[in-house]
């Protein structure tokens, strides 16, 4: 049962990965629901039950990668910050002290060249920014979006990873690949500087709550009018 729970975790794992990466998303026809073709990579000379795919079939496990897979990518639809139209260019925003991209040690720490090097290292923590101005839509207007932290722990043990930002920051856990359904039943918050345990062979997506940027946009949209 461990190996089973292990191999289902994986398939959320990878599927994660690229739905929160940069670019188009390619995912083969059957992946969305767990078809593993038997292992055979090669299969499309394959006439028979290894490339076919079995609509009608679906055992439970592949009916909740499933549905993890829709919601992800309704995830993905609905933040422009998985979208980007450029390149990032690891500089600080404007005025902040955040990047478009950061990326964090277990410690709550910017990686640093060191970081990258050690060959122990089996947790990090990828941060992309929803508050850029160098993204703008077809009027011309930046595009903003929430800011989001994915962690990956590919250590056999699990590791407390220190959620980064400065007071007033929360974060709130949108999908933990342990649990069977991906995505969390109910909303947990932690704040900024608090640790998130990210068990062995799992992954994270943590989204920013950053209370005075909102009473900003809110008092923008105040003023701005419809």
């Amino acid at each position: 049962p461990q190996i089973v729970e292990l191999r289902e975790r994986q398939k959320r794992n990878f599927l994660t990965t690229l739905f929160v990466s940069q670019g188009v998303p390619m995912l083969l026809g059957g992946d969305e629901f767990g078809r593993t073709q038997n292992g055979n990579n090669n299969a499309y000379c394959q006439d028979n039950e290894i490339s076919w795919l079995n609509w009608e079939k679906r055992d439970e496990k592949q009916k909740a990668i499933f549905e993890f897979t829709r919601r992800i990518i309704q995830l993905r639809h609905e933040h422009p910050v998985f979208r980007r139209p450029k390149f990032f260019q690891g500089r600080r925003i404007r005025g902040s002290e955040i990047k478009d991209v950061m990326w964090f040690n277990p410690g709550g720490n910017e990686m640093s060249e060191k970081d990258w090097s050690l060959p122990f290292a089996r947790c990090l923590g990828m941060m992309l920014s929803g508050d850029t101005i160098d993204v703008l839509n077809f009027q011309g207007e930046p595009i903003r979006d929430d800011t989001f932290l994915f962690v990956v722990n590919a250590h056999y043990d699990t590791i407390s990873f220190l959620l980064p930002g400065h007071e007033g920051v929360e974060w709130e856990l949108l999908i933990d690949t342990t649990t069977e359904s991906g995505f969390l039943a109910e909303s947990k918050r932690l704040p900024a500087g608090e640790e998130l345990p990210v068990t062995d062979r799992a992954a994270c997506l943590v989204d920013a709550i950053d209370h005075a940027v909102e009473q900003t946009r809110r008092a923008d949209e105040v003023i701005e009018g419809p």
